[in-house]
């Protein structure tokens, strides 16, 4: 009995490469990109170039500076602040309407200048945006159920528009530097 030696089959892998880009663009097309999230913030759109400067000054009372030093203490009108009290004061500053000499005239004319050192912790930068940001919905609201009986969130668009306009949300935020604490 002759015993013939027979090679072992080959496995044809023409179509591996195929099955393998198939695999790479199935994967692509089925995962999720997580979204960057973040505060959002309305940028002033750009000036145009042959737009003539603006001889309008913003008068100073109507600016409502809130530093933040690398201490992460606040600093308000040059005031140390707690956190806890920046809500009532920005609300107080707003909507002042020309009550006090030392506030702003209106809510309209009412500016908001965020400034903070790059030592600041990244919590506490966040802690004062919220409560700028909680400041503006509250007033919103309280306005929202004076004008129209219901909540600034129940609105309809032009509802929410209108009392938008009556507490325009107008929050300079200038580039982050030391300005105090450990330089």
């Amino acid at each position: 009995m002759a015993s013939k030696r027979r090679g072992l089959p080959e496995i044809n892998a023409g179509s591996m490469a195929d099955i393998a880009f198939l695999l790479l663009i199935f994967f692509l097309v089925t995962t999720t990109m997580d979204v960057d999230t973040g505060i959002s913030r309305k940028l002033p759109p750009m000036p145009e170039e042959d737009q003539p400067e603006d001889d309008s000054q913003i008068n100073a009372k109507n600016i409502y500076v809130v530093l933040i030093n690398s201490n992460n203490q606040l600093l308000v009108e040059g005031e140390l602040m707690d956190i806890s009290q920046l809500k009532e004061g920005a609300k107080r500053f707003i909507n002042n309407n020309g009550v006090r000499e030392d506030l702003s005239e209106n809510p309209e004319k009412a500016i908001i200048s965020l400034q903070n050192d790059r030592g600041t912790a990244y919590k506490t930068y966040i802690r004062v945006q919220n409560e700028l940001a909680s400041a503006y919905n509250e007033l919103r609201n309280e306005s929202a159920l004076e004008k129209f009986g219901e909540r600034f969130i129940d609105l309809n668009k032009s509802q929410q528009k209108e009392i938008k306009k009556l507490f325009p949300q107008k929050i300079s935020e200038a580039e982050p530097k030391n300005i105090g604490g450990d330089s």
